[in-house]
């Protein structure tokens, strides 16, 4: 058995949590948020919370108990406190600013760059070295951070560019000078 999967989610006081079918539903007070469930694996509701449980020991039923089972939790939790990650700026002249909603980038291209935040994701600037990204979908708070961090990714010479709050860069030498 899988130790995860095994493991009941915890549904706190203020969520609800609708299973039907295939589909599990969970509401809460920062918003609502939905999974369909792939089919060998079922959900449960049960007395000490969501139960999810796989059918037999084959590899593919295996593989995907745990992972149904950490995407509910995760639902969960973003429902009620929600994620967020926070990304710095470094490098002479880098900078962000809110510009309502959006975010807009002076990264040292000719052109300064805008990004809008798809829907239930908002920005909180902190000033012009410091940002972060929050929501309610795990999936979508990384895969939007990454998205800016690709923007200009930190290189390895300089360590300039948009990374991670408390990320560590690895340090290349940079060519050595005549003698």
């Amino acid at each position: 058995m899988s130790r995860i999967g095994r493991q009941p989610v915890a549904i706190p006081s203020g969520v609800t949590v609708n299973v039907d079918g295939q589909t599990v539903t969970v509401k809460g007070p920062k918003g609502e948020l939905t999974h369909t469930v792939v089919s060998p694996i079922t959900v449960e509701q049960g007395e000490s919370g969501l139960e999810v449980k796989r059918p037999n020991d084959e590899r593919d039923s295996r593989s995907r108990h745990g992972l149904t089972r950490t995407l509910i939790n995760n639902m969960v939790v973003g429902v009620t406190e929600g994620y967020e990650k926070k990304l710095e700026i470094h490098g002479t002249g880098y900078r962000v600013l809110a510009k309502g909603s959006n975010l807009e980038f002076a990264l040292g291209y000719s052109h300064s760059i805008t990004v809008e935040p798809p829907a239930g994701i908002t920005f909180v600037v902190e000033n012009q070295t410091r940002f972060s990204v929050q929501g309610i979908d795990k999936q979508l708070v990384g895969e939007v951070a990454a998205n800016i961090r690709k923007l200009r990714k930190p290189d390895p010479y300089k360590a300039k560019g948009v990374r991670y709050a408390g990320e560590h860069i690895r340090r290349k030498v940079g060519k050595a000078g005549k003698k």
